[in-house]
């Protein structure tokens, strides 16, 4: 008799298992179908956040790298650009935040300042192996040319590696950030809060020094730009009376 009992317990918790097992493989297939959903829905509103003319040649999608940054543009072809999102840190942000990143994005798509793949490093490598063996034959010409594609390629790196210059196009794309938040009907002050806010938000979950000073540096101009937007705005309305 106690061998039944035993065995009908048995039982019981093996069903159990298998309807714990079943309950738990079912919600996790609900959670990530209804997270998918989520992330969908989110890229197709940023879809709808692109102004009319740049719809047809910018997508929006997630990223799959392994620690991407948040968000970035990058050349996928000719006449073609796509903004890439890391959706899983992207989420944590508030709406408002996510927007005017998502239109600084937009603004460097249309200032025409995203990375892209260039020629130099493949030049510099070249001119310097000609240099080396343009002085193992001794041919003063080559070495001369050598020498000259070596110089143009670095200075092309120097240049496109230049802190002070990509400061200036972030915060460049930042200003016109702010102008396309008012086109999507932010009004002035709200568009400088809500930037203001997500940059405060980098600084303070980014580990990288080297890309804090740079969210820094775009804050520091983002509330000079602030500050004469609202000495304009009291001029004119001084103005008015």
């Amino acid at each position: 008799m106690s061998r039944i009992i035993s065995e009908i317990a048995i039982l019981q918790s093996n069903t159990l298992t298998v309807i714990l097992k079943i309950f738990g493989a079912g919600f996790m297939t609900s959670y990530a179908t209804s997270s998918a959903k989520a992330e969908m829905s989110e890229l197709r509103r940023l879809k709808n956040l692109l102004p009319p003319e740049l719809q047809s040649w910018v997508t929006v999608e997630g990223t799959t790298e392994v620690n991407p940054p948040l968000v970035r543009c990058e050349e996928i072809g000719k006449d073609q650009v796509e903004i890439q999102i890391d959706l899983v840190k992207w989420d944590a942000l508030a709406m408002d935040q996510r927007n005017l990143l998502f239109w600084h994005e937009v603004a460097r798509v249309q200032n025409d300042t995203i990375p892209k793949d260039g020629w130099e490093m493949a030049a510099l490598a070249i001119g310097l192996g000609g240099a080396v063996g343009e002085l193992w034959v001794q041919d003063g010409l080559l070495l001369v040319l050598a020498m000259a594609l070596c110089g143009v390629s670095g200075w092309r790196l120097y240049q496109k590696n230049n802190g002070e210059k990509q400061v200036k196009e972030l915060t460049s794309a930042d200003e016109k950030a702010i102008a396309l938040a008012t086109r999507f009907g932010y009004s002035l002050p709200n568009a400088y809060k809500s930037l203001g806010s997500a940059l405060k938000t980098l600084i303070e979950t980014t580990p990288s020094k080297r890309q804090r000073s740079k969210y820094e540096a775009r804050l520091s101009a983002l509330k000079r730009g602030a500050n004469k937007a609202k000495g304009k705005s009291k001029s004119l309305d001084d103005n008015d009376y």
